[in-house]
């Protein structure tokens, strides 16, 4: 029977489990489109199934080679659902009603498959769920290449395990909300905490008669950082992920010369573990750890301090607000919280780092047909990845901005933060001397906000190189590397001369406008994708 240009076999009304069924109907090729002169191609193999499947429009994720070979074999694997639902599609012809016919039948089918390994397990035996091997259809020459090409050897437990993957599988695993709500709830729950304890906000005066706000909903490189800026860098990270590995990156083997391994992916994670250990190493006990008993709690323990007062240590000045035990423990959670966000954020750009790299190596070694027929090019993976890169790098300068301006306004003279940056555009636009000379602290934060600039910039910079080749590509990341640098020159910039706050405005504008438009009005834009407004 014909449906759709293709054959069409009603569904069996019949005991038969699922091996049975799929095994008559891929030996009828039941759903395969008929030939040009209007007779059967013949029966499905594994390749032409997986193909037709990853085909369908509304599949963005497409099915493993493997998983359609285990179809075919004499063995007790069933199907999932979420198959059922494809192999549906494809037997039903793409007609509605039977598409649902299929789709009660293959469900039906899969519970008596079920049903016959359970009774086969309380028995013992195997004998029931054997069924005879199918003849391989060696006439059939039709050279299709499957969407996705897997290494059929899996990978061992130790090769899934380790630092590289489980991170990355922080990243891609789950909802896509769930890391950056858990950034900012534990920024909220912070703020909570220090709104209990009463150093929210709170002021003291200096020795110079300056009266300084140091409370901690007041410092921005506490709260704009971890509750806005950081969340968006996440999700960020998170869709161009998704979308290199569940879109461009099979999009691209499908039409590799070769077939290219499934585990590359992971063999790409596994090659930068040592940076990630490096990476967690110096968050977790030079940036975390050891910033915090030298900045926190030895001056809590002795009562003396040589950096500028803050939130954490205002119990010094102030015993009256905080103790010390309640200063120690909320300073503790505070820096752990805080350096277990930068590991996430520095390992969000070694993964940046590994998309563009994984990209970069599939062109230059030319395993990419010039004559795709569908899925988007390399340009347009390219530009596509590089716009995210380039958000990403607007949001963690503008993070290292606010730790580096925070730092800054604690040596000032300024009352508070807004207050000092008012009068440092008004001392540039007029004759006013606002008199702001710095107080001789010790600022840590300096140079960690500078680390956070280079590492981010660098991450572009890298993409830049490898993937600016391209001639369409040439304008937009002028462009984009005209913002990045302009806003780097005014983070650098930080409390050097009189006005320095008029550059860092331009600077932040021009960014945050970049961050709706990465290309600043450029003519030339990606072709028509798939999910392109996730991240574009």
């Amino acid at each position: 029977m014909e449906k759709n240009g293709k054959i069409f076999v009603s569904p069996p009304e019949g005991e038969s489990d699922f091996k049975e069924l799929f095994k008559k109907m891929a030996a009828a090729g039941a759903g395969r489109p008929l030939g040009e002169d209007g007779f059967p191609q013949g029966p499905w193999t594994p390749e032409l199934l997986a193909d037709a499947i990853s085909k369908i429009d509304s599949n963005r994720v497409g099915v493993d080679l493997r998983t359609v070979q285990l179809w075919f074999q004499d063995n007790d694997k069933g199907i999932s659902t979420a198959n059922i639902r494809w192999l549906a599609r494809i037997f039903g012809c793409d007609d509605r009603d039977a598409t649902n016919d299929w789709l009660k039948e293959l469900t039906a089918a899969q519970a008596r498959l079920t049903a016959k390994r359970r009774d086969n397990k309380k028995t013992g035996g195997a004998a029931t769920l054997r069924v005879p091997d199918m003849l391989a259809p060696a006439a059939i020459h039709i050279p299709l290449t499957p969407l996705v090409s897997v290494d059929l050897q899996p990978m061992s437990t130790e090769q899934l395990s380790g630092l590289a993957i489980r991170t990355e599988a922080i990243f891609s695993h789950g909802s896509h909300l769930n890391l950056p709500s858990s950034v900012f709830a534990g920024s909220s729950a912070l703020g909570f905490l220090s709104y209990i304890l009463g150093i929210h906000t709170i002021t003291y005066m200096r020795e110079d008669g300056i009266e300084k706000q140091v409370g901690f909903l007041w410092a921005p490189n506490w709260t704009f950082l971890f509750m806005v800026l950081l969340p968006l860098f996440f999700a960020i990270v998170i869709e161009l992920l998704v979308f290199w590995k569940h879109d461009a990156r099979p999009r691209f083997l499908a039409h590799a010369d070769r077939p290219q391994s499934g585990n590359a992916w992971i063999q790409n994670l596994q090659a930068n573990s040592h940076t990630y250990w490096a990476v967690f190493l110096i968050c977790i006990l030079f940036a975390g750890l050891a910033q915090w008993i030298g900045v926190q709690l030895i001056p809590l323990l002795e009562q003396a301090q040589d950096f500028a007062p803050s939130w954490g240590t205002i119990g010094i000045i102030r015993p009256d607000i905080i103790s010390t035990p309640a200063a120690i423990i909320f300073t503790a959670l505070a820096y752990l919280y805080m350096s277990v966000t930068f590991y996430l954020l520095f390992a969000g750009l070694i993964i940046l780092h590994t998309i563009i790299h994984d990209l970069w190596k599939l062109d230059s070694q030319a395993t990419l047909r010039t004559d795709q027929a569908s899925g988007p090019g390399v340009s347009e993976a390219a530009l596509r990845i590089m716009r995210g890169v380039f958000r990403c790098t607007v949001l963690v300068v503008l993070a290292a901005i606010c730790m580096k301006a925070q730092s800054a306004y604690l040596a000032s003279q300024g009352p508070d933060v807004i207050t000092w940056m008012v009068r440092d555009v008004w001392a540039a636009l007029t004759d006013y001397d606002d008199g702001d000379h710095i107080f001789g602290y010790r600022m840590p934060t300096h140079y960690s906000s500078l680390l956070v600039a280079i590492s981010t910039c660098s991450v572009f910079l890298y993409g830049a190189i490898r993937l600016g080749s391209d001639r369409r590509l040439r304008a937009p990341l002028w462009k984009m590397s005209s913002a990045i640098g302009l806003l780097l020159i005014s983070y650098l910039t930080i409390d050097a001369f009189d006005g320095f706050s008029v550059l860092l405005l331009v600077a932040a504008l021009i960014a945050t406008y970049g961050l709706f438009d990465p290309e600043f009005g450029s003519g030339w834009r990606t072709g028509d994708m798939e999910g392109d407004s996730h991240v574009s």
